[in-house]
């Protein structure tokens, strides 16, 4: 008999850290693997908010720290919102976590009632589904493909909507599609949900500033928006900083507080030094990323570049964040080197047994035609990988 509760038995392992610990697995092996699979920037966190952490341990910022975050790295945020997203929150608005992951995992705990749906357009980050799932939510996944970007329409969202919607999640710029929803578009969203009062948002803005079109919205600044919209945020992937583990939301204040008072019994407050270095980062001009964007920027162009050149790979141009997600869907059903493709898993699998590559299958995206390759790392990694798929789809 399996001790384990049900609710473990029914989890699904997030497969991205699956995949890498593969890759890790396979390299510890002596084998030479690229791995594409983890989104994480290859960059180092910026010196500014290195003295900050320093100076912090110096100040000795070493005792527990307020649940919801220290209050002036919650006055920080405030003004990076009304800075970057003209929203205007208060402090009370504010709840600082372990991580984005923990602020969306607070917000379905607070959120949701056994039953409840939740609308995500499809591809979504591959936790949004088991954290739904975890709080007794309904995943209600609305497909779009290649041809449409990857974003819902107005249409597809009005369908989707039962008397048991109570949240739509969504990511722009997306991961893992890179897709940027723009103003206009968030707009035509926001005129089917002011229809719905009781249905909330939860927009997840980690790559906001890893974007490529130019502008971005924020949907909680659109007209009769606010009220209804939790907007998700965090260090991690603009300032290079995922191992600090820092998160954050803005909230009406009612969910604010339910947050800190889960967020209480779960983990208490934040890393003390991590967050001193946060107010550093959130005050910084977003300007000091212009390098790190760049970067990114060039190798997206490359790697599209390159994917255009290898037959039966369909892909849009991501706007924003630091992935690919090609359609690969002309593979099934065929061989390669004596390997039958069968599915997107399939594929993923063969391009690591084959060509030594780490990707992440479409299915842990809600998407079952598709991969994800993550160009955070070099030039020439993403070149010797690209090379190597090619090699290996040739026959």
């Amino acid at each position: 008999m399996n001790p384990l509760s049900e609710r473990i038995n029914n989890l699904s392992t997030s497969q991205t850290l699956a995949m890498a610990a593969l890759a890790r697995e396979l390299k510890a092996q002596g084998k030479d693997i690229i791995s594409l699979s983890l989104g994480e920037p290859d960059f180092n966190t910026p010196d500014f908010i290195k003295e900050a952490a320093k100076q912090a341990i110096d100040d000795n910022y070493s005792t527990y720290t307020p649940v919801d975050g220290y209050a002036d790295l919650k006055e920080a945020i405030c003004r990076k919102f009304k800075r970057d997203n003209n929203l205007e929150y208060k402090p009370a608005n504010i709840v600082v976590s372990t991580g984005a992951k923990q602020s969306l995992y607070n917000i379905a705990q607070v959120m949701l009632n056994d039953g409840d749906e939740v609308i995500l357009p499809a591809p979504y980050w591959v936790s949004y589904f088991e954290i739904v799932k975890l709080s007794g939510g309904v995943p209600v996944e609305v497909p779009t493909s290649v041809e449409s970007d990857f974003k819902i329409t107005p249409e597809q969202l009005e369908k989707a909507i039962t008397p048991k919607t109570k949240m739509i999640w969504y990511s722009s710029p997306c991961n893992p599609s890179g897709s940027v929803y723009s103003r206009e578009e968030l707009t035509a969203l926001a005129k089917v949900l002011e229809k719905y009062p009781n249905i909330y948002v939860v927009a997840d803005e980690i790559y906001e500033h890893i974007n490529f079109s130019g502008t971005f919205c924020s949907i909680g600044s659109i007209p009769g928006m606010f009220e209804k919209t939790i907007t998700v945020n965090g260090v991690a992937k603009a300032f290079a900083m995922t191992g600090w583990r820092i998160g954050y939301i803005g909230a009406p204040e009612f969910i604010a507080k339910a947050c800190t008072k889960m967020q209480g019994q779960v983990t208490s407050g934040a890393n003390s030094i991590a967050q001193r270095a946060t107010i550093a980062a959130v005050d910084a001009d977003p300007k000091v990323l212009n390098e790190m964007v760049q970067a990114f920027h060039s190798r997206r162009d490359l790697v599209v570049g390159l994917i255009n050149e290898i037959p039966g790979l369909k892909l849009n141009v991501p706007e924003g964040a630091f992935y690919v997600f090609p359609d690969v869907s002309s593979y099934f059903g065929k061989t390669l080197r004596g390997i039958e493709i069968k599915n997107a898993d399939d594929f993923s699998m063969y391009l690591l047994g084959e060509a030594a590559v780490a990707t992440v299958t479409g299915d842990a995206f809600g998407n079952p035609n598709c991969i994800r390759l993550s160009y955070a790392t070099s030039e020439d990694q993403l070149k010797e990988a690209l090379k190597r798929i090619k090699e290996v789809l040739a026959n």
